[in-house]
């Protein structure tokens, strides 16, 4: 029997890889226990009790990025969450630590450093987040969900994926096609096209998308449009268009669609990738850019194509998507080069990664 802290939150690229392993330690260990670590205000706190763990909290506390009085304030702040966390290891005789980033990875990792327990670190993009290579150094495992990561010492491990996408990476038949069409009104045999930003919605892709609609029509090409909540757009069904605010089957989306136009988040990469799903990702263009390198395997194999936000224009959709999608042969190819580097175990890698690091583990030499 181990005893489980996995720390992460804040965001879905966080929480439901977090989610994912917890899932395939209880289905292999059943005698183990799980605990997570996040915030109270973060996404991990509806959605771990919900998948019935328990949800330890600590404050959240953004690294300062510039000379504050907040920042001054900052190390006597992080040292407290440290012992939070210490106590918590202590309390549920914690035998190893999981990190996937966010505002609670950093004070598990360095309690756990304290403490003398194994810590395993996850990094779900290419480009890594600031907690994970910070505590690189110290980590007894480092699991990548790229190829192109630049993390050192680093196993290649995919991303731990929601259950309902992992089985559907295995199982997906015509018919499960033809089922998700129907769930959401479309017809069986018109080719699909799937065009989402994420729960937040992508304004670039959302008007371009809108504004050709006529051409995808003409081209005979129907759309599942997921525009997000805080989209100005609403739901709408017509015969070969379906808008929806927000969608919580994304299985049954991914199912549906020949082709897809999405952002470049990790999870969607991996998602897409594992099902064999053929897609332009438009990178989000905040940020410190990570989502531009997270389709670099994709692309470089054949089953993705790369498009900047600022790119993605009418003139785009009209002259360079429009024939992707029309031509069955180069979108089959696609969705087989896709498939090629999607990994639809990465729950299992992780977790073996993660019990080689406890006693009588042994490592495997690093991809």
């Amino acid at each position: 029997m181990t005893n489980y802290l996995l720390a992460g939150g804040g965001t879905a690229g966080h929480v439901n890889p977090l989610l994912a392993l917890a899932t395939e330690i209880r289905r292999t260990e059943p005698d183990s226990q799980i605990w997570a670590l996040g915030t109270a205000e973060g996404l991990e706190s509806r959605l771990v009790p919900a998948a019935g763990l328990q949800l330890l909290t600590i404050p959240r506390l953004p690294f300062p990025r510039k000379l504050s009085k907040a920042a001054l304030g900052f190390p006597r702040r992080y040292l407290a969450m440290v012992k939070q966390v210490e106590n918590y290891l202590r309390q549920n005789n914690i035998d190893v630590v999981v990190g996937f980033g966010g505002y609670a990875s950093a004070p598990a990792y360095t309690a756990a450093k304290r403490l003398r327990v194994p810590y395993v670190i996850h990094e779900a993009n290419a480009l890594a987040g600031m907690a994970n290579r910070w505590a690189a150094g110290s980590a007894a495992a480092i699991g990548v969900a790229f190829h192109s990561s630049k993390m050192k010492n680093a196993w290649f491990v995919g991303m731990p994926l929601r259950a309902e996408i992992a089985r559907l990476a295995k199982t997906l038949t015509p018919a499960d096609r033809v089922a998700a069409r129907a769930h959401f009104g479309l017809d069986s045999s018109t080719p699909t096209l799937l065009v989402t930003g994420g729960s937040l919605g992508a304004k670039r892709i959302n008007d371009s998308i809108e504004a050709a609609r006529g051409a995808l029509s003409a081209a005979g090409i129907q759309v599942l449009h997921i525009v997000g909540d805080r989209s100005d757009m609403q739901a709408e069904t017509s015969k070969d268009f379906v808008r929806l605010k927000y969608c919580d089957r994304m299985d049954l989306a991914i199912a549906a669609a020949d082709f897809a136009v999405a952002r470049a988040g990790a999870a969607t990469v991996s998602e897409f990738s594992a099902i064999g799903l053929p897609a332009v990702y438009v990178p989000y263009p905040v940020g410190n850019g990570e989502q531009k390198f997270n389709v670099s395997d994709v692309v470089e194999a054949g089953g993705g194509v790369l498009c900047l936000d600022e790119n993605f224009t009418v003139d785009f959709v009209q002259h360079s998507l429009i024939p992707l999608v029309s031509n069955t042969r180069v979108r089959n190819t696609m969705a087989e080069m896709a498939k090629a580097c999607g990994v639809s175990n990465g729950s299992e890698q992780l977790h073996e990664l993660v019990k080689n690091v406890l006693p009588g583990g042994v490592l495997a030499k690093n991809a």
